[in-house]
């Protein structure tokens, strides 16, 4: 089984790449999905998070908005928050993989933003990256709702530059080029990558 990281910075258009993915019959690991689950009512982690920030719950129920607020721009809050649930969406990762091993899947894909800052790419045969160029993310970001220049720019502090994180990969996904040419490269990608290959051949552009 194949295993292909899919990541990107933020508004790279990441998310429609794995509906692609999904689309094309690979299974996905929506690593966004299960940190949701895990913080949201009677989740894993949910009783960590409330005890490690009461101010962002109200009773046992994890505030969403009052979270963000407060890990937003304090660097020693967010990593203590990700120290809480990244342990949980790794159990629910290596489980994901052994069912889909069992299941004889040939090709799988884990959809992770912080990848390669949480060196989720060690687990992977290949690293998708998706991009696109900066005026059209600053674009997507701003017509998201409660979306500003500020957040924008807290978001990108706290992720890998777009610029390193393409170096780094082994195929990249353009998505600002149309839905046709983003479509034809993944499939490249998809075929590339076959059980069949070993190792990394090198990236496509």
């Amino acid at each position: 089984m194949v295993v292909l990281g899919l990541t990107g910075s933020v508004a790279m258009g990441k998310s429609r790449t794995a509906e692609l993915c999904a689309r094309l019959g690979v299974p996905v690991f929506d690593s966004d999905a299960v940190a949701r689950r895990v913080t949201g009512p009677g989740g894993a982690a949910t009783a960590a998070v409330v005890a490690a920030f009461p101010e962002a719950a109200t009773g046992d129920v994890i505030d969403r908005a009052a979270l963000a607020r407060t890990v937003f721009s304090n660097r020693a809050a967010l990593h203590r928050l990700e120290a809480i649930v990244h342990p949980y969406v790794a159990l629910a990762r290596d489980a994901w993989l052994r069912r889909q091993s069992l299941a004889r899947a040939a090709v799988v894909v884990l959809d992770v933003p912080l990848l390669f800052e949480t060196r989720g790419d060690a687990h992977c045969d290949a690293v998708l990256v998706v991009s696109a160029p900066r005026f059209l993310q600053r674009q997507r970001v701003l017509q998201r709702p409660n979306m500003d220049e500020h957040r924008l720019r807290g978001i990108l502090a706290r992720q890998m530059p777009a610029a390193e994180q393409r170096r780094r990969a082994d195929v990249v996904i353009p998505t600002g080029q149309g839905l046709r040419v983003a479509l034809r490269i993944l499939r490249r990608a998809l075929r590339r990558y076959g059980p069949r290959r070993r190792g990394r051949p090198r990236p496509l552009r």
